[in-house]
């Protein structure tokens, strides 16, 4: 495994330093349980996959809150089994999903297995680019005119 110094970063860079907590957080994350898919779905659309053989919904709690995810999973009733191999994880389990800026969770479907849980960024209009209208310089007179064209035109 590659180990990365980001040190050079942090010498010529500030306010980063949540960017560079995520990297190396994400870079120690070992824990692989449960398996997982993130797919992109569309433009400013996501869905993270959570393969959960053997929960069901009410043993699963989802968790929103500003900018991260959290996926939570804790058997009920484990009862009394006599297992000869017990291949199936149904240990309790913890998964947080870093989100960009406005991505907000939509809904969330457990169907065989599969917890899906749909995203959606939405900018803000006031975030969004637009065209702002550029106007001429001139004088006084061609300004009113223009404004009495538009007047006429208006009515």
């Amino acid at each position: 495994m590659r180990t990365y110094d980001l040190s050079p970063f942090w010498r010529s860079s500030v306010g980063f330093d949540h960017l560079f907590d995520l990297v190396n957080n994400t870079m120690n994350d070992s824990d692989t349980y449960p398996l997982y898919d993130i797919e992109r779905s569309g433009e400013d659309q996501y869905q993270i996959s959570l393969a959960l053989a053997g929960f069901s919904p009410e043993e699963i709690t989802i968790t929103a809150e500003q900018s991260t995810l959290t996926v939570e999973g804790r058997k009920a009733n484990k009862g009394v089994h006599d297992y000869l191999y017990q291949g199936i994880s149904m240990r309790p389990f913890r998964r947080a999903f870093n989100l960009a800026d406005y991505v907000q969770v939509k809904d969330a479907t457990f169907e065989n297995g599969m917890l899906k849980i749909a995203l959606v960024r939405e900018v803000p209009e006031v975030m969004k680019p637009r065209r702002i209208a550029i106007e001429t310089a001139g004088s006084d007179n061609q300004q009113i005119e223009n404004q009495q064209t538009e007047q006429k035109q208006a009515a």
